[in-house]
């Protein structure tokens, strides 16, 4: 099972002035993505290291080996860094940036409609549980949130003797109250415990997963099917997650391109 890097920056530098670097160096990431916001934050594990980033993190890259180090010249462009690296299965890897990119530039007319959640949605006062919240709603539906495809990262710690219990959760996510708004997993893989850059042994496993937009994202928030499967399987079998949003970005872009 191939290792990969997944790891946050903090730049000194703008985010184009990073991009450009990458391009020139010989790195050549799965996924590299910028950073918009936090959904869910840890509670306990990594919690300092990971919100130790005001405002969030800049950039996230996923990376197709087990690096330890960024090269120097692109070193010299981060302020900070957080990484940890998973075992992520072959196939999945396959012919990825293909179908990547179909799941980020789909043909037209070939979204998933909406289910109609957001009409009477199911609210909750945090997005802890990963619930729709006032808030968050009205940030979506604004004019300042992104309008395209959308990739959350999580990190998963599983409570004693629940894995199972998750894996119903991503059963259910993946045969319906996910996939009906388009949702996919299209990374997931077993956290190398030691990896952590702050020591933390109990991160399990991680996942990005892809949503065609942010409303079809809170159309399954907000509705009463994926709320039933979150409740019952998902959030008693977690003993700790994070959800970071970002949107991904094409490195054979230019520069003025890749801004949001």
């Amino acid at each position: 099972m191939p290792i990969c890097t997944v790891q946050l920056l903090s730049l000194d530098s703008s985010v184009d002035t990073f991009l450009t670097a990458l391009r020139n160096s010989s790195l050549k990431p799965i996924i590299i993505a910028r950073v918009v916001r936090w959904i869910i934050t840890p509670t306990s594990l990594s919690r300092e290291p990971l919100l130790s980033q005001s405002p969030p993190w800049d950039l996230l890259l996923i990376l197709p080996d087990a690096i330890k180090s960024l090269p120097a010249d692109l070193r010299s462009l981060v302020r900070s860094s957080w990484s940890i690296q998973a075992g992520v299965p072959s196939k999945l890897l396959t012919s990825f940036e293909s179908k990547n990119s179909k799941l980020l530039h789909p043909p037209p007319n070939t979204l998933p409609p909406l289910t109609g959640s957001l009409s009477k949605p199911q609210k909750a006062e945090s997005t802890q549980s990963l619930e729709l919240t006032d808030h968050l709603q009205s940030w979506i539906q604004g004019g300042k949130s992104p309008k395209g495809a959308i990739s959350m990262l999580n990190l998963l710690a599983f409570r004693p003797g629940l894995k199972e219990q998750y894996l119903k959760y991503g059963k259910a996510f993946s045969e319906s109250v996910g996939s009906r708004r388009g949702g996919v997993a299209k990374l997931v893989g077993k956290i190398v415990p030691e990896t952590c850059s702050d020591g933390c042994l109990e991160w399990k496993e991680f996942a990005l997963a892809h949503y065609p937009s942010l409303v079809h994202f809170a159309d399954m928030l907000g509705s009463k099917d994926y709320q039933q499967a979150n409740k019952t399987w998902r959030v008693p079998s977690l003993k700790d997650t994070f959800i970071l949003c970002t949107t991904e970005l094409d490195l054979c872009e230019e520069p003025e391109r890749s801004r949001l």
